[in-house]
């Protein structure tokens, strides 16, 4: 039987001859919470990258600023899946073809690989990217383990892991944890609208287990409301992918007056999020990755119902 993609995550965990980067530290952001009761609410959705999961920029990259970063995570997967043999032999490094084959398909018109078109704010899926290169870029007589990692559409999945992760780490925010575990005691329910991957649920869940091993992720996450932009071809704020939270919410058994939607984003998150009629929390816990102004904090078609300064803090909102 193939390895999931939270499998392979959960092997790559307990390798010792693999370095990952680590997210940078946050900074503090000179603000006071602003709290008060939502009785009204019943399930909390989180924006993940630069809210539940601290990452570098905040959001997920295709491209490293940093030339070298984009060197070694490139140099990293070729080596990890055994694909310099099978690549046109020029002058260079390993890395440096890579990212010539990398950036061809990027220039592709990504509707036909996963994009939706005429799409305003399309989203490219990472796996359709390395799944072309693998068919359309190697020697035809590249191969793999399929009893391992599945056909080449999952294998393709496994490599968007291992090289998304070598080029930024990832790990919860301070809080967050604590946060999710008691809002779920607290018979909140918890799903995550954001920007993602096919490996998004994979990195919350290995977030989740390395804070808290005994923790069960799927019983802190409904399935039902796990909204990515990669499975919808559309990223915030879109109307595409709020409508497929609308209809996953109603799915589910709940009107959007119901939901509070957590994000470090204002305007392409919680402006949103707001004219669907959720209710919004804006996180400024990372002055880095924190997107408003404080001018916005004042418009009334923009203001948040909740400000926190730690994540942990939200369970106060539900309890006693």
């Amino acid at each position: 039987m193939p390895l999931s993609i939270e499998e392979y995550a959960d092997e790559l965990s307990d390798r010792k001859d693999l370095i990952w980067p680590k997210p940078p530290k946050p900074e503090p952001v000179s603000a006071k919470s602003g709290l008060k009761r939502l009785p009204e609410v019943r399930c909390v959705l989180w924006n993940v990258y630069g809210t539940f999961l601290n990452i570098f920029s905040g959001e997920i990259l295709f491209e490293h600023p940093k030339e070298l970063v984009m060197s070694f995570a490139l140099d990293k997967t070729i080596k990890e899946f055994n694909m310099w043999t099978f690549m046109s032999r020029r002058p260079g490094e390993p890395s440096a073809q890579m990212k010539v084959l990398y950036d061809q398909v990027m220039a592709f018109d990504m509707v036909g690989i996963g994009s939706v078109k005429g799409e305003k704010y399309p989203e490219k899926p990472s796996e359709k990217i390395w799944e072309t290169i693998v068919k359309n870029k190697l020697k035809s007589d590249y191969h793999f383990d399929a009893g391992k990692f599945g056909p080449l559409p999952e294998y393709a999945k496994k490599i968007a892991y291992f090289f998304h992760a070598s080029l930024q780490g990832t790990a919860p925010h301070e809080g967050a944890v604590d946060a999710v575990r008691t809002l779920s005691e607290l018979g909140i329910r918890q799903g995550y609208l954001t920007d993602g991957q096919c490996f998004t649920w994979a990195q919350v869940r290995r977030g989740l287990m390395s804070e808290q091993p005994g923790l069960d992720p799927d019983m802190l996450f409904d399935r039902k409301l796990r909204v990515v932009s990669a499975d919808v071809g559309a990223k915030k704020p879109s109307d595409r992918i709020f409508q497929r939270a609308r209809e996953s919410l109603s799915q589910a058994g709940l009107d959007p007056t119901q939901v509070l939607y957590v994000s470090n984003k204002l305007e392409t998150d919680l402006a949103a999020a707001k004219k669907m009629g959720m209710r919004t929390a804006l996180f400024v816990g990372d002055k880095s990755t924190l997107q408003a102004r404080p001018e916005q904090l004042k418009d009334p078609n923009l203001k948040p119902d909740l400000l926190l300064t730690r994540l942990d803090e939200l369970p106060r909102v539900f309890a006693g």
